[in-house]
């Protein structure tokens, strides 16, 4: 069972929240919690509203993925929110601990193709002429022992992109057992570390920043990310464009 998700900043338009690792986005047939139900229960309870709650839901994350996530309160900031993402002018931007001698920046194009009976997605060539461009760039942070502490902006939201394109590049990352990692118990080191928006009313622009827990995949690098987490402003604007 899954407790409210933590939030980091509320109004009347939007919610700010961390996803745990292993909890839903949004419901589906398996009929296990998800974080759109838990916070539109939480919003009903606190504000005593009849009915059916309105929460509208911007953008994903992968199930065994923990993070930030913004939802909308309203319809117009539903509106607003998703507008950015087509436009990409919201940032997602994640850290992640992948296996390999990772360059130090580096951008990823590729085309992917997703089964729906397996809910498997590939890479497949461009010349293929199929599936959907997916683009991230990306700097290592540091390297440790044959892993790397990755940064990773998403220019495209594809489902399982990171995991896939990493994985097709040769940098799988650690504790994905769909893609590329061993079987075991590890949780997989994928974290939806920033989040920066224009508030869909005011117009100011929202930065939240959050890590990963201290622990398992991540503990040999907890120092690393503690010092990212004081300067990934910087380092966010040096990821390449191309």
């Amino acid at each position: 069972m899954f407790a409210t998700p933590q939030i980091l900043f509320e109004d009347n338009h939007v919610i700010v929240a961390l996803k745990e690792p292993n909890l839903l986005t949004q419901g589906d047939i398996t009929g296990d919690q998800d974080m759109l139900g838990l916070l539109k229960a939480y919003i009903k309870e606190k504000y005593e509203k009849p009915g059916e709650v309105f929460l509208g839901l911007v953008h994903r994350m992968d199930r065994p993925v923990g993070g930030l996530l913004v939802f909308a309160r309203t319809s117009k900031a539903a509106q607003r929110l998703s507008k950015q993402v087509r436009l990409k002018t919201m940032k997602r931007e994640y850290v992640c601990i992948a296996k390999g001698n990772t360059p130090d920046r580096f951008t990823l194009r590729d085309f992917l193709v997703k089964d729906n009976e397996t809910n498997m997605v590939k890479a497949v060539s461009r010349y293929e002429f199929q599936g959907k461009e997916a683009i991230l760039h990306a700097q290592t942070i540091v390297r440790i022992e044959g892993d790397a502490l990755v940064c990773i902006r998403l220019e495209t939201g594809r489902a399982h992109q990171i995991r896939v394109q990493l994985a097709h590049a040769g940098f799988p990352i650690k504790g994905d057992h769909r893609y590329g990692s061993p079987q075991g118990k590890e949780q997989i080191a994928l974290w939806g570390m920033r989040l920066e928006f224009s508030h869909p009313i005011t117009q100011k622009q929202m930065v939240f920043i959050a890590p990963p827990p201290a622990d398992g995949l991540w503990l040999p690098f907890r120092r690393e990310i503690q010092g990212l987490t004081a300067i990934w402003p910087a380092i966010s604007e040096q990821l390449p464009l191309e």
